[in-house]
């Protein structure tokens, strides 16, 4: 990972565009490619981000940012106050409790809770971000991506945001929609989800623990 505080301004040109005024801020180049730009604020959500794959052009003064959409990320540095480079390591990744992991488990058995017609396809489907919960197929044939909570939050509906980033990359896969999961649903989280696309639907542990089968799975 590299790491640079700097006096900069950013332009993001794309689908829309996007300025950041000259300001202190910390620029995270991480090993998949991915550069995001954060403010001393504003917990883990950073101000401009450029996901993975693209190509990073360092011009010394300025980068240039650039995905395979043609967008770009145009940060230019007027003063580097500090810069390190740090080997992280593989990542085991986030460790879900108990409660959640076995939820996933139910739910990768019995789809059909989640919504009608749904068969499983993989769970824990990889991806270069890290594991999606559950990938399923529906009555159509159409792939989902499943992101299950045991409390459904908005980091949840923006990590399945993520997750459905990097599916479509795969043109194989056609278009992928995505539900949230979870024994209960936070009201922004409803709404953020409704915004992105998503359907969101909350189960009961309880209840699923009832239609546990003891036939044997290979997952």
């Amino acid at each position: 990972m590299r790491l640079v505080i700097a006096r900069c301004t950013v332009d993001y040109n794309g689908r829309l565009s996007a300025h950041l005024p000259e300001a202190v801020r910390l620029i995270m180049v991480k090993a998949d490619g991915c550069v995001a730009i954060h403010a001393d604020g504003g917990a883990y959500k950073p101000l401009n981000w450029m996901n993975a794959p693209n190509t990073l052009v360092d011009n010394g003064d300025h980068w240039v940012v650039t995905n395979p959409k043609a967008e770009q990320l145009v940060i230019n540095l007027l003063e580097i106050i500090h810069e390190a480079g740090h080997e992280l390591g593989d990542d085991p990744g986030l460790q879900k409790d108990g409660v959640e992991a076995h939820l996933q488990e139910l739910l990768a058995a019995t789809p059909g809770s989640i919504e009608l017609g749904l068969t499983l396809v993989r769970r824990e489907y990889p991806t270069a971000i890290g594991p999606i919960d559950l990938v399923c197929r529906d009555a159509s044939g159409q792939v989902v991506a499943i992101e299950v909570k045991r409390r459904g939050e908005i980091d949840g509906v923006e990590q399945l945001a993520r997750y459905i980033e990097r599916l479509h990359l795969d043109s194989s896969l056609g278009a992928v929609r995505g539900v949230f999961v979870a024994q209960v649903v936070k009201p922004q989280a409803r709404v953020l989800a409704e915004a992105r696309g998503f359907t969101w639907v909350e189960v009961n542990y309880d209840d699923l623990r009832g239609l546990q089968t003891d036939e044997l799975r290979l997952f």
